[in-house]
């Protein structure tokens, strides 16, 4: 692989982040468009949960599929099913029909797709770039993700304010276009491995062989839990705990909560920028597990511990740089040491392992908080009055206390997780 083959990647990635970006939108558009309908927090989460329940089980089981078929087909079919979802979506918006069982629907039908998508994407990366460009890679596509999380709010904000829900939808319809068409027309991606020698071998004999490799190779399974018990506790709190908890001890303005929002996408942006420029650790098992640690440790801490938003800013910088360096770390490590006939079996399995805790994370934070640790401190307990003279009295203090806990368990979790023998040996394999 050349300079040409890094050209190739770079006009796919561009071509891939536009579409990222109207797809962005609308989900976000969508959010928007539901909770005006109906006023409850719990029809936005269901909206997650109906994209994330079946990405994890379609991922499960899909891998096969993406080693079988070719790269570029997979993805150009899994955007035109996500292009017509949203199409339906504009019929029955212009119709006065949509309702939210609709936009369900067309959750559940995404996450199928991404399902797919998701490792056909990292797979056709491996096939494009060459093996010194991965770091640089990875941190492109955490700079772009991000890019994409903290505009296309803003952008999704504007155009439903002069175009309404119509316009979003008709853009990410354009994006769709634009990326499928660069995609077909100007990018190359080259398959690797016997297709019809894969395509022989019985789909659920494929599908095992996915899960024996890792069961066979177990510092890369130990890295996958690692990162779903890091993915765990950080849904605990930032997902739906962070903005109440700013909200109540900033005294309700909204200031506080929308600076660090911003802050966390910057820090993601920041931290691509480092990965891209090779700004990394020597052991890619060291960039994954510090980075981790210094997340928890020092982003969860201080989110807890801190009652300015000076203090909320600084957590969330380091919460969030080391992101892309964990990211990069792992897909390093996947690259080099997967036979790239499995790589689609082996990404898609990482997604359903990794990505598991999440619903869970996310539904047990707003429990934890409202019913256990919100009234807990309040309760005038001895270990209640401790905790408030280290993050503070009052409403939001008992949020405050989970952050405190994420932070320790997660930076134990992630010790215990390098400190493990099975990926010990991977760290002298690297020697």
């Amino acid at each position: 692989m050349d300079n040409k083959s890094f050209r190739n990647y770079i006009v796919f990635w561009l071509s891939q982040s536009v579409s990222q970006l109207g797809s962005a939108m609308t989900g976000y558009a969508l959010i928007v468009w539901a909770y005006k309908q109906t006023g409850s927090v719990l029809t936005v989460s269901l909206m997650s949960f109906c994209s994330f329940a079946p990405y994890i089980i379609a991922s499960s089981v899909t891998g096969p599929l993406i080693d079988r078929y070719k790269k570029k087909t997979i993805i150009v079919l899994s955007d035109l099913a996500a292009a017509l979802s949203s199409l339906a979506v504009l019929l029955f918006l212009l119709q006065g029909k949509l309702n939210l069982g609709h936009i369900y629907g067309v959750n559940i039908i995404i996450g199928c797709m991404n399902s797919l998508q998701s490792p056909a994407v990292s797979v056709a990366v491996n096939n494009m770039v060459p093996k010194d460009k991965y770091k640089q890679v990875s941190g492109m596509d955490s700079f772009s993700g991000n890019l994409v999380a903290v505009t296309a709010p803003m952008l999704a904000a504007f155009v439903l304010s002069v175009l309404g829900l119509e316009g979003v939808i008709f853009i990410d319809l354009i994006s769709f276009l634009f990326a499928v068409a660069v995609l077909i027309f100007k990018v190359s991606i080259k398959e690797a491995g016997d297709k019809t020698k894969e395509q022989k071998e019985a789909y659920f004999s494929s599908l095992k062989s996915g899960y024996l490799y890792l069961m066979e190779n177990k510092g890369l399974l130990f890295i996958m839990i690692s990162i779903a018990f890091m993915n765990f506790f950080s849904r605990l709190t930032y997902e739906n705990v962070l903005s109440p908890m700013l909200l109540a001890r900033s005294g309700g303005g909204d200031i506080a909560f929308g600076i660090v929002s911003a802050v966390l996408g910057i820090g993601g942006l920041i931290g691509g920028i480092l990965v891209s420029a090779g700004k990394t650790f020597k052991s890619n098992l060291k960039m994954i597990y510090y980075s981790a640690a210094f997340s928890f440790l020092l982003g969860d801490l201080l989110m807890g511990l801190g009652r300015n938003v000076y203090l909320w800013v600084i957590a969330g910088l380091a919460a969030s740089i080391p992101i892309p360096f964990i990211s990069a770390g792992q897909r390093i490590l996947m690259y080099e040491k997967i036979p790239k006939e499995m790589l689609g079996r082996i990404f898609a399995v990482r997604n359903a392992i990794q990505y598991s805790t999440i619903p869970l994370g996310i539904l047990l934070g707003g429990v934890l908080a409202d019913f256990v640790f919100e009234p807990f401190m309040s309760s005038g307990n001895l270990l209640a009055a401790f905790l408030g003279s280290l993050v503070g009295k009052g409403k939001g203090s008992g949020m405050a206390v989970m952050f405190l806990i994420t932070g320790i368990l997660g930076t134990v979790s992630t010790l215990i997780g390098y400190h493990s023998k099975e990926v010990q040996s991977m760290k002298n394999k690297e020697k």
